[in-house]
C-alpha cells in the first residue's frame, strides 16, 4: 500500500463547503480517507450560516464513491465537529484548519469587531478543533495537523493587520505543536496558499485567478496528511502549481560587552552588521535561536 493512500484515515477539513477547503475533502476522499466535511455556510465576512455548502460537498465525495459526513457548527465549537467525526467513523487522523473570513482595512479605520471576528475563527477556531481531537492523536500514537497560515501573515500585506497577525500566529502554534507532537508521531505543518476562491475574487486580475485553481493546493495538503509525510513544524508557500519552503533567517548579528554594558550610539555604530546576513542560520528551534547569545556570554565568562 502506498504511504500517501489514506484509505480508513478519518479527515476533518475546516471550511469545506467551498473553495480550498472543498478541493482538500474531495481529494481526500479520493485517496481513500473517511472526511468530515465542516463548513458553517456563512459569508466571506463572517456573516450568516447555511448548511447547504457543506451538505453539497458531502454529496460529492458520495457520488464519486467516497465516505463523508456534514458538520455545520463554526470552528468555535471545536469539540461539536471533533464529536460529528468521532461519532460517524470512531477516530481523527488528520486535521486541516482550513475555515477563514476576511474583514480587510486599514489599521486607522479597524472595529474591534473586525479584529476579534477575523481573531476568533483564525485562531481561536483553529485552536478549538486541534486542541480536541489533539487527546485522540495522542493516544492512538499518529496525528497529522495542518494550519492554513498565509502569505499576508509572512510578509505583511495594506489593509490586512487582522488577517495577517491570525495567520501568523498560526504559524507560532504550528511550531510549538510539532515540538511537542513529535514523540506520539503528531506531524504539524502550515500551508500559506494562494488560490482562486470567493476570498481573494476581485484583489487580483481575473486571469490570474482563473489560473489559481483550489486543486492546485490540495495534493500538498494531502501529502502532508499522509503517513509518507515525516515532516514537521515546514511552513510552505504554494499556488499554481507551484510548491516551495519558507523559513526564518537569523543575522551573525554584533555583540557588545555585557558587563560594562553599551549605549544607543554603540548599537546605532553597529547597525550595518546586525543587519547583514552574510553567513546566515537557520535555527530550528528557541534553543539554536538563543546560541550566538549564549556563545557570547559564555566568552565573557
Amino acid at each position: 500500500m502506498s504511504q500517501t493512500d489514506l484509505k480508513d484515515r478519518v479527515v476533518i477539513v475546516t471550511g469545506a463547503g467551498g473553495g480550498l477547503g472543498r478541493a482538500h475533502a474531495l481529494l481526500f476522499a479520493k485517496h481513500g480517507a473517511r472526511v468530515v466535511v465542516n463548513d458553517l455556510g456563512g459569508s466571506a465576512q463572517g456573516e450568516g450560516a447555511n448548511s447547504s455548502a457543506a451538505d453539497k460537498v458531502v454529496d460529492e465525495i458520495k457520488a464519486l464513491g467516497g465516505t463523508a459526513v456534514a458538520n455545520h457548527d463554526s470552528v468555535t465549537q471545536g469539540e461539536a465537529i471533533v464529536k460529528t467525526a468521532v461519532d460517524a467513523f470512531g477516530r481523527v487522523d488528520v486535521v486541516v484548519n482550513n475555515a477563514g473570513i476576511l474583514r480587510d482595512t486599514t489599521f486607522h479605520k479597524m472595529s474591534d469587531a473586525d479584529w476579534d471576528l477575523v481573531y476568533k475563527v483564525h485562531v481561536e477556531g483553529a485552536y478549538k478543533v486541534t486542541r480536541a481531537a489533539w487527546p485522540l492523536m495522542r493516544e492512538q500514537g499518529f496525528g497529522r495537523v495542518i494550519f492554513t497560515a498565509s502569505t499576508s501573515g509572512i510578509y505583511g500585506n495594506f489593509g490586512q493587520s487582522n488577517y495577517g497577525m491570525a495567520k501568523l500566529g498560526l504559524y507560532g502554534l504550528t511550531r510549538t505543536l510539532a515540538i511537542e507532537g513529535a514523540k506520539h508521531d503528531i506531524k504539524v505543518n502550515a500551508i500559506a496558499p494562494t488560490g482562486g476562491t470567493r476570498m481573494t475574487e476581485g484583489l487580483i486580475p481575473q486571469q490570474l485567478f482563473d489560473a489559481l485553481r483550489p486543486e492546485l493546493i490540495s495534493p500538498l495538503v494531502v501529502y502532508l496528511g499522509s503517513p509518507a509525510c515525516q515532516d514537521s513544524a515546514g511552513l510552505f508557500e504554494v499556488g499554481g502549481g507551484w510548491i516551495g519552503r519558507t523559513r526564518w533567517e537569523q543575522s551573525q548579528g554584533a555583540c557588545f560587552d555585557p558587563q560594562a554594558g553599551f549605549d544607543v550610539d554603540d548599537v546605532a555604530a553597529q547597525w550595518q552588521a546586525i543587519n547583514d546576513f552574510t553567513g546566515a542560520t537557520h535555527p530550528k528551534d528557541n534553543m539554536e535561536a538563543i546560541g550566538k547569545l549564549v556563545a557570547h556570554l559564555q566568552k565573557q565568562g
